[in-house]
Formats: C-alpha cells, structure tokens, sequence
C-alpha cells in the first residue's frame, strides 16, 4: 500500500519553504495588528536573490508601482544559512521584516516594532 508517510495536517508533511513562508506570515500578522496598511502590501517569499546584487541581502523592499502594490521580499535560503535552527530563523524572519517596513514606510525599525533589536 502506497500514500503519503504523514497526513497534511501533520508539520513531518511541511517542506522548509513552507515553514518559512509560516514564518514570515507570523512575522507580517504580528506587524498588520499595528500597521493595519500593511494588508495592501504583498509579502513574497525567494529562494535566493537575483544575480545583479553585489552582496546577498536577506530581503527587498518595492513601493508601489502604477497598477502594482508595494512589494517586500525575504530570500530564504540566505535567512536560512545565517541561522541554526527554528527559534533563530523566527527572530531573524521578523528583524528582516521590520526592516524591510521600515524601509518601505519610511521610518526607524524600532518605530515600526518596539522590540526590534531587543529578541
């Protein structure tokens, strides 16, 4: 007999990219309860960044385009190779989220989460 080794609804059945786009949706509903403009900002979660960057950066942040909303990107695999297990991806997810907001609305990490930095 053939089928999955566990249900779906079991977390053996995750992959790690669907872990981490958990996390970063954790990340971005703790954020939306105090910036609520959030909602109109689309959340993307890439492997890795393009090749025309000089360094590797962990995310990027788009404003709103004509006909496009505003855009925040997290690159996974380089989140994933600067930590070394969950608890360390979580807190590094949400500092790369609040700093990508920040940039996106203009002001200080620490305005946009007052615990940023403090984890």
């Amino acid at each position: 007999m053939r089928g999955p080794v566990a249900p779906p609804q079991v977390p053996l059945s995750a992959s790690r990219a669907d872990t981490f786009r958990d996390l970063v949706q954790d990340s971005v509903e703790r954020l939306e309860r105090r910036w609520p403009q959030l909602a109109e900002v689309d959340f993307v979660v890439l492997d890795v960044p393009g090749p025309l960057e000089d360094s590797v950066p962990l995310g990027s942040a788009l404003s709103a385009g004509k006909g496009r909303p505003a855009q925040i990107v997290v690159y996974r695999r380089p989140v994933e190779i600067r930590t070394k297990n969950r608890d360390e991806r979580a807190l590094l997810v949400h500092e790369v989220v609040v700093e990508q907001v920040a940039e996106l609305l203009g002001l200080s990490p620490e305005s946009v989460d007052p615990r940023y930095g403090q984890d």
